[in-house]
C-alpha cells in the first residue's frame, strides 16, 4: 500500500463537494478548553461499539480488537491507563483480554453524551487517570415542575450493509415534580464484516441491553436507582486468541444528591456490577485439533463508591471527596474434550483503590483563571494460589507455579496525583492555557499476577505471550500541556502541545533464555510443532510521549462550513532505542458541511500517514498510510422524526488501520499474523423518533 499525502487527500475531499447528495447528522464536539462533549442524542451512529465515536475528539482514537471490543486510546495511552466511567460508575472488565472494555457497557441507545476530558483530567473526575478520562452519560429526563407526569424518549432503528448489521432501540421516560421513571431496551446484531479482499472472520456479533431506573425528589434531596442488564452473545474478536461466547452483566447504581439553593452541594453514590464471561477458540473460528480446544470462564465483581462535596464562592469553587473501587477477578481455562486439562489463570485476584481528593477552581479576574488539585490513592492487591495441568507435567511450568505461590502476593502502593492549570484570556476571542500534572497508576491484575505465559494482556493484541511481575512499581507521569483557543465569529482553532515523561512505564520486555517461562514456550513449540516467539514479561521501563492535536472550524457562510481534527503523537522508550507499542499514526479529518432548513449534507475525508515508528520489543509491524471518504445526509421530516443515510469508505478502499490487531483466526482471505483490514464500502440508514 502506498504512502498517503495528508494535504493532497484534503484537497481531493474538498473537490468532491459537488458529489454530496445526502447528509449524516453531525456528531457535535464542543466544550471549553479542558473538555470535548460528543453529543450522542442526535448523532447517527450505526457502529455497534460506542468507542468509535471517540474519533470525533482531538487526541482520541480506538484500538480495535473486534466489533464490540474497541479500547480507547488518548495521546498514545490506552487500556487501564485511561479512566472510563459510566455516569461516574467505574467498571473493571471481566475479560482478562478486555473483550469487554469498560466503554463496551455504555451503549449509544441509552446515552446522551460521551465527555472526553481533554489533556490533563481534574483529580476529582477519576481515581487513576494517567492517560486521560472519559465519562459516558446516560440520557435522563429532568424532574418536572408539577404533579402531572410528562413523557419523553426516543425510538430508533438502523441498518448497514458491510455486515448486514442492525440495531433497534427504545428509551422511554416519565417524570413529575417528585418522581421519574425510565425503561430502555436495545437489540443489535450483525454478520461477518466484508472488506474488498473478502471477509473478516469472525466478526459477527449479537447483544441485548435492558435498563430501568427510578428517581425520587423530596425538597432539596433526590435519590436515583438505576439497573442495567447487558447480554452479549456470540461475538468474534479476530485479533485475540479466543472469541466471545457470552458476556452477562448486572449493573447497579444508587446516587443521592443534595442541591440546596445555597452554595453547598453534596453527592454520594454506590455502584455494583457482577460480570460473567465465557470465551472459546473453537465455536466461532475454525477449531483446532481437539487437544488444543480451550475455553475460559471468567468472572469479575466490582463494588465502588464516591462521596463528593462542592462549595461555591464568589471567586470559584472547592471540591473535596473520597472514592473507592474494589474489584475481584477469577479466570479458569479448560478443554471441554479433556477433563484432565485445567489452568487456574487468576484466582481471587483483587485490586482495591481508596482515594481522597481536594480541588480548587479559581477565577482571579476576567482574564486569569486556574485550577489546583491533589489526590492520594491507596492501592492494595492480592491473589490466591494457582495451579494447572502444565505445572503438573512440565518442570518449567512447575517452577513458575511454585515461585508464584511462594511469593508475597499481597502488594500495596500509595500514589499521589497533582494538577495545576492556568488560563489567560487576552480578549473575548483568544485565550492561552498551560497545565502541569503528576499522575500515577498502579499495575493491573494482569500485569502483576499473570503467572503462566499467556495472552491475557488486557487486549494488547500483539500475538505475544506474557508473564506478570508481582514486584512492579506504579507508573509515574509528569506532564506539561500548552494550549491556545482562538474563537472569532466564523473561525475557531484549539491547538494543544503536550509532553509526558513516564517513569516506570509498564511494558513487556525480553526474558533471558534460562527463564522458566522461555523454556516452557520452547518446549511447547517442540511438542506441538509451533513457532511461537519467546515470552515477554511485564516490567518497568522509562518512556516519554509527546505531540500535538487540534480541532478547528471555519464557517464559510450561513449554509457552508469546514471543520476537522489534526492529531500527532510519538511514544518512545527512554531507557533503550525503541518506540512504544500501538501508538496511533499522524492523522487528520476534514469535513465539509451544508445545512438547509430541515436537511443537510456532509463530506468527510479521513487520512492516516504511514507509520514506521514501531516497537521492536513487541515485534510490531509498520503500516502504510491511507485515506477514505465518507458521505452522508439527513432529513428531519418533522421536529421529532429524522431519517439519515450515508456511505462510509465511499470508494471501497482496502486498507489496514495501524490500531487494528493482528489476525489470529484461520481465514482464506487474511493470513495468520497479518494486520486486520478495515471494512469496505458500507451503506447505512437510520430512522429515529424523539418525543
Amino acid at each position: 500500500m502506498n504512502r498517503f499525502s495528508l494535504g493532497g487527500g484534503l484537497v481531493a475531499a474538498i473537490a468532491l463537494q459537488s458529489a454530496v447528495a445526502q447528509e449524516i447528522e453531525e456528531v457535535v464536539v464542543s466544550g471549553k478548553y479542558d473538555t470535548r462533549t460528543i453529543d450522542v442524542t442526535d448523532a447517527l451512529s450505526v457502529a455497534p461499539d460506542i468507542a468509535e465515536l471517540l474519533r470525533e475528539a482531538p487526541g482520541a482514537n480506538v484500538n480495535t480488537n473486534g466489533p464490540l471490543t474497541g479500547i480507547p486510546q488518548y495521546r498514545g495511552m490506552y487500556g487501564p491507563r485511561i479512566a472510563v466511567t459510566l455516569d461516574g460508575q467505574q467498571i473493571s472488565p471481566a475479560g482478562p483480554n478486555w473483550m469487554d472494555p469498560p466503554l463496551s457497557y455504555a451503549v449509544n441507545a441509552q446515552l446522551e453524551t460521551v465527555e472526553v476530558y481533554r489533556g490533563i483530567a481534574p483529580v476529582s473526575i477519576a481515581q487513576e487517570s494517567i492517560g486521560g478520562a472519559i465519562d459516558a452519560r446516560k440520557r435522563r429526563l429532568d424532574f418536572a415542575n408539577a404533579d402531572a407526569f410528562v413523557m419523553g424518549g426516543r425510538v430508533g432503528a438502523s441498518l448497514q450493509s458491510a455486515n448486514s448489521g442492525y440495531q433497534v432501540d427504545a428509551d422511554i421516560q416519565a417524570a413529575n415534580d417528585t418522581q421519574r421513571f425510565k425503561v430502555g431496551a436495545m437489540l443489535q446484531g450483525g454478520d461477518d464484516m466484508a472488506f474488498p479482499g473478502g471477509g473478516i472472520l469472525p466478526t459477527e456479533y449479537e447483544r441485548q441491553r435492558y435498563d430501568i431506573g427510578y428517581g425520587h425528589r423530596f425538597g432539596d434531596h433526590s435519590v436515583q436507582l438505576d439497573y442495567g442488564y447487558n447480554d452479549t452473545g456470540e461475538t468474534g474478536t479476530p485479533a485475540l486468541p479466543m472469541d466471545i461466547d457470552y458476556i452477562e452483566g448486572d449493573l447497579y447504581d444508587l446516587t443521592y444528591r443534595f442541591d440546596p439553593a445555597g452554595n453547598l452541594a453534596l453527592r454520594a453514590s454506590v455502584h455494583y456490577s457482577e460480570l460473567d464471561h465465557g470465551m472459546t477458540n473453537f465455536h466461532l473460528r475454525r477449531a483446532p485439533m481437539p487437544a488444543m480446544f480451550r475455553q475460559n470462564i471468567a468472572a469479575t465483581e466490582n463494588m465502588g463508591f464516591k462521596l463528593e462535596a462542592t462549595l461555591v464562592d464568589d471567586a470559584g469553587q472547592w471540591t473535596a471527596g473520597t472514592d473507592g473501587l474494589s474489584a475481584t477477578h477469577d479466570s479458569n481455562i479448560d478443554n471441554p474434550t479433556n477433563p484432565m486439562f485445567f489452568v487456574v489463570n487468576f484466582n481471587n485476584a483483587s485490586r482495591d483503590v481508596i482515594g481522597a481528593f481536594l480541588e480548587r477552581q479559581h477565577q482571579w479576574n476576567h482574564t486569569w483563571s486556574g485550577e489546583l488539585g491533589v489526590r492520594v490513592n491507596r492501592v492494595s492487591m492480592n491473589a490466591d494460589e494457582v495451579n494447572g495441568t502444565p505445572a503438573m507435567m512440565m518442570p518449567p511450568a512447575q517452577a513458575l507455579r511454585d515461585r508464584f505461590n511462594a511469593a508475597d502476593r499481597d502488594q500495596s502502593d500509595t500514589n499521589v496525583d497533582t494538577v495545576a492549570r492556568l488560563a489567560y484570556a487576552f480578549d473575548v476571542a483568544v485565550s492561552a492555557y498551560i497545565g502541569l500534572a503528576q499522575k500515577m497508576r498502579a499495575p493491573s491484575h494482569q500485569e502483576r499476577y499473570l503467572w503462566l505465559p499467556l495472552e491475557a494482556t488486557a487486549g494488547l493484541a500483539d500475538g505475544q505471550v506474557y508473564i506478570g511481575n508481582i514486584k512492579l512499581d506504579s507508573e509515574q507521569s509528569r506532564t506539561m500541556e500548552l494550549g491556545l483557543d482562538w474563537v472569532t465569529g466564523n473561525v475557531s482553532l484549539r491547538p494543544r502541545l503536550f509532553y509526558s515523561r513516564v517513569d516506570d512505564y509498564i511494558q513487556g520486555t525480553q526474558l533471558d533464555m534460562g527463564s522458566p517461562a522461555t523454556m516452557m514456550v520452547r518446549m511447547m513449540n517442540m511438542a506441538n510443532g509451533t513457532s511461537r516467539q519467546d515470552p515477554l514479561q511485564f516490567n518497568n521501563v522509562d518512556a516519554e510521549l509527546y505531540g500535538f492535536d487540534m480541532d478547528w472550524r471555519w464557517q464559510l457562510s450561513d449554509r457552508w462550513a469546514l471543520s476537522g481534527l489534526v492529531n500527532y503523537v510519538r511514544g518512545e522508550r527512554r531507557d533503550v532505542e525503541d518506540n512504544l507499542y500501538r501508538i496511533a499514526p499522524p492523522n487528520m479529518t476534514a469535513r465539509l458541511h451544508y445545512e438547509l432548513d430541515r436537511w443537510g449534507a456532509q463530506l468527510e475525508s479521513v487520512l492516516y500517514a504511514s507509520h514506521d515508528d514501531v516497537s521492536a520489543e513487541n515485534r510490531e509491524q509498520s503500516s502504510a498510510g491511507y485515506g477514505v471518504v465518507n458521505v452522508s445526509g439527513s432529513w428531519r421530516a418533522t421536529p421529532s422524526l429524522q431519517f439519515s443515510a450515508g456511505v462510509n469508505n465511499l470508494f471501497d478502499r482496502e486498507y489496514q488501520p495501524h490500531l487494528a490487531g493482528y489476525n489470529r483466526a484461520a481465514n482464506p482471505d487474511i493470513a495468520i499474523g497479518e494486520r486486520l483490514p478495515a471494512q469496505g464500502i458500507n451503506l447505512f440508514a437510520r430512522v429515529s423518533y424523539a418525543f
